[in-house]
């Protein structure tokens, strides 16, 4: 007869394999920090295109065309996430591997349709903000809809996903009570936010 330790063992096991069939837990903590770093180094030359040598504040542009600072913030914020995307699943793929999971699952797939809806609804009203010049509400906007994405998302993976998404739709909220000051809540909750996750989610789940 097994001892009682020994059946703790084997339900801990099947608790676990359970998991992994119904939620995507190959997300790498180390992959937060490292997107956490390139937003930084992302509102850094934001701050050099938009206010260099003035205080981080406000939402005048430098003498610089309108359209082209426009154009440059685009590609400079397209970069920062295709980096942090790329970034992701490299490292989301190598902790399958270690597992001995599927990436491309159905846990997967519906993270990324949850994950997709507030994005992509989120982007294109960004878009049309800027179009229309409304650039001091960018910056809650994506913080508050990528906050909803993850809270939406969150099902489908870690707890703490749920967490960071509260915070960034917090932090949001105050950027939009704040104006002026989106850079720097936009650096707090891309940046700050991020690396502090990745770290958290890096001791607890990746070792």
């Amino acid at each position: 007869m097994k001892e009682i330790p020994e059946y703790e063992k084997d339900l801990a096991s099947i608790r676990l394999m359970m998991e992994r069939s119904v939620k995507f837990v190959s997300l790498s903590g180390l992959s937060g920090v490292l997107a956490g770093i390139y937003a930084l180094v992302g509102a850094t030359l934001a701050y050099w295109l938009m206010y260099y040598p003035k205080p981080p504040f406000g939402f005048e542009f430098n003498d610089a065309p309108q359209s082209v600072t426009i154009f440059y913030l685009i590609v400079l914020a397209g970069t920062v996430l295709a980096a942090s995307l790329l970034t992701g699943y490299a490292l989301s793929l190598q902790k399958a591997k270690k597992l001995s999971v599927s990436i491309w699952s159905k846990a997967s797939q519906q993270l990324l349709i949850d994950l997709a809806i507030p994005l992509v609804a989120g982007g294109l009203l960004i878009i049309i903000l800027m179009w229309r010049g409304y650039f001091g509400i960018v910056a809650p906007a994506s913080l508050i809809f990528y906050g909803l994405a993850l809270a939406h998302a969150s099902r489908n993976t870690y707890k703490e996903v749920q967490y960071l998404g509260f915070f960034e739709i917090a932090l949001g909220l105050l950027c939009a009570l704040l104006p002026g000051y989106g850079l720097l809540f936009w650096a707090i909750g891309f940046g700050v936010l991020h690396i502090v996750y990745g770290i958290l989610m890096h001791y607890r789940y990746d070792q």
